[in-house]
C-alpha cells in the first residue's frame, strides 16, 4: 500500500528535490520525470521509477492506478503527497500529478544494432535541453533507431530535456560517445553519414539518402567542426530564403529526418 508523505522537510524529499541538479542526479545515477503520459510511455516500454509521488485527488485515476500497481509489483515504492510537495519536486507553480524518480540508462554504442531501423540521429555538441527533447521526439516519429551523442551534449536526463522530449526518452535508444569512438564504430558497418551545413552547395532534397542514414546535427552556434565535415559521407544544407541564416538546430534535424524518410519509403 501506498504510504504518506506530507512534510516539506521529509529526507525523501529533499533527495528527490535535489535530483533538479546535475552533480546530484550524477552522484545518485537518479531523475526526475514528471506528468501522467511521459510515466505511462515509460511504463509502457518497460521503464518504472524507484520512487512514484502521486497526489491524493488523482489515486482513482485508471493509469496513476495502473503506475501505482506495476511500481509497486516491480519492488518501488508509491508515496501519496500534496500538489504543495509535488510543486517542491517538481519546481513548478502547477505541477503534475505524478512524478517519478527512475534510474538513470544509456545504451552502450557498440550494443546499438544498425540493422535495426533507416535513420539514425546523431547531435554533436547540443547545449539546448529542449532541442534535445524535441530532436527525441522526432526520432520517435520517424522511427529512428536511436540517438547517438557526441562529445559534449547537454544532459539528456536533466527536468527540461526530460520533459520537453514528452516521452520519448523512453522509447528511442540513447547512446553517448566522444567523436574518436562514434567514427571507427560508424565505419564498422554499413552506414551513411549525412552531416547538416552551410558549407555545401548540395541541397537536401536533390541528394540521395542510402540505409542506413546517420543524421549528423552540429552544435546549435558553432555547427559542426570542420574535421568533423571532412568524415562526413554527403553534406547537405536547407534553403534559407529569408533574412534568418540557419534554423533551430531540432527544427533543421526534423525537416531532415522527414525528407529521408519520405526517400526510403519511395
Amino acid at each position: 500500500m501506498p504510504r504518506e508523505i506530507t512534510a516539506f522537510s521529509n529526507t525523501l524529499v529533499k533527495r528527490v528535490r535535489s535530483l533538479r541538479d546535475k552533480k546530484h542526479r550524477k552522484a545518485e545515477g537518479l531523475f526526475l520525470a514528471e506528468g501522467l503520459r511521459i510515466l505511462t510511455e515509460a511504463r509502457e516500454a518497460g521503464r518504472l521509477p524507484h520512487y512514484l509521488f502521486f497526489a491524493a485527488d488523482s489515486a482513482k485515476h485508471p493509469l496513476v492506478l495502473a503506475l501505482i500497481d506495476a511500481v509497486e509489483a516491480a519492488g518501488g515504492e508509491a508515496i501519496e503527497t500534496s500538489h504543495d510537495i509535488l510543486s517542491k519536486l517538481s519546481g513548478k507553480d502547477n505541477p503534475q500529478a505524478v512524478v517519478g524518480v527512475f534510474p538513470e540508462f544509456t545504451t552502450p554504442l557498440e550494443a546499438l544494432d544498425r540493422s535495426t531501423a533507416a535513420i539514425w540521429l546523431v547531435a554533436e555538441r547540443l547545449r539546448d535541453p529542449g532541442n534535445l527533447g524535441t530532436i527525441l521526439r522526432t526520432g520517435d516519429a520517424v522511427g529512428a533507431g536511436g540517438l547517438i551523442l557526441i562529445d559534449d551534449c547537454v544532459d539528456p536526463f536533466s527536468v527540461e530535456a526530460v520533459r520537453a522530449s514528452m516521452g520519448a526518452l523512453f522509447t528511442v535508444p540513447i547512446a553517448q560517445a566522444r567523436w574518436d569512438e562514434f567514427l571507427p564504430w560508424l565505419r564498422s558497418g554499413p552506414g551513411q553519414l549525412v552531416g547538416l551545413s552551410l558549407q555545401t552547395d548540395h541541397d537536401y532534397r536533390g541528394a540521395s539518402y542510402q540505409k542506413p542514414t546517420f543524421l549528423l546535427t552540429g552544435n546549435e552556434a558553432q555547427g559542426l567542426p570542420e574535421a568533423y565535415e571532412a568524415e562526413c559521407d554527403l553534406l547537405v544544407k536547407l534553403p534559407m530564403l529569408g533574412k534568418a541564416d540557419s534554423l533551430n538546430a531540432a527544427v533543421a534535424t526534423a525537416v531532415m529526418a522527414y525528407e529521408v524518410l519520405a526517400q526510403h519509403r519511395g
